[in-house]
């Protein structure tokens, strides 16, 4: 599938990344249903992504502690998937954690692997920043479970908005005060 990049810009994942994030991911791991062995290494290497975006690079970010809270200026919270890029995958917020946690806005970033059934990372891999919402906008979309990439139920709904209608990354800029 050809990316426009306009709309959805993307960050490579590089092996410093992968390292630190691996290095990382005990200590910040939520301990919950998860849909695949690797989900807070591919987490933190969205957020490293993001702030690759939004600030131009991502080591800073690497040694905040954000386990419990908004990852991003006490406004922003990044959600992470790694699957083969598509604009109608969506971006997902756990019903739990939406009901509790309200950050200004949630991104959604895609982890572009070559095909589903892939359980590692690779540098050079895109990081793609699909898009943002309103915490408002992601307590009024629907909820569903997306089952897990082991097989069967997820265990869990999730709130979810089709990646094609999110906001475009540019306009979050314009709206952020960094």
């Amino acid at each position: 599938m050809t990316i426009n990049l306009d709309r959805y810009p993307s960050v490579l994942v590089t092996k410093e990344m992968i390292q630190d994030s691996m290095e990382r991911a005990p200590s910040v791991t939520v301990h919950r249903t998860k849909a695949s062995n690797l989900d807070t290494v591919y987490g933190l290497i969205g957020e490293y992504c993001f702030a690759v975006w939004l600030y131009g690079e991502w080591k800073q970010h690497s040694k905040l502690d954000t386990k419990g809270k908004v990852d991003f200026i006490g406004e922003i919270e990044v959600k992470t998937s790694a699957f083969p890029f598509s604009d109608k995958l969506n971006l997902l917020v756990r019903q739990d954690y939406a009901s509790k946690r309200k950050p200004k806005y949630y991104v959604q970033t895609i982890i572009d692997i070559p095909n589903r059934a892939l359980t590692e990372i690779n540098p050079g891999m895109k990081c793609i920043l699909s898009g943002f919402e309103t915490s408002e906008a992601v307590d009024q979309a629907p909820l569903r479970d997306f089952g897990s990439k082991f097989g069967g139920a997820g265990g869990y709904k999730c709130r979810y908005i089709p990646i094609s209608s999110l906001k475009p990354m540019h306009e979050l800029k314009g709206l952020l005060s960094v």
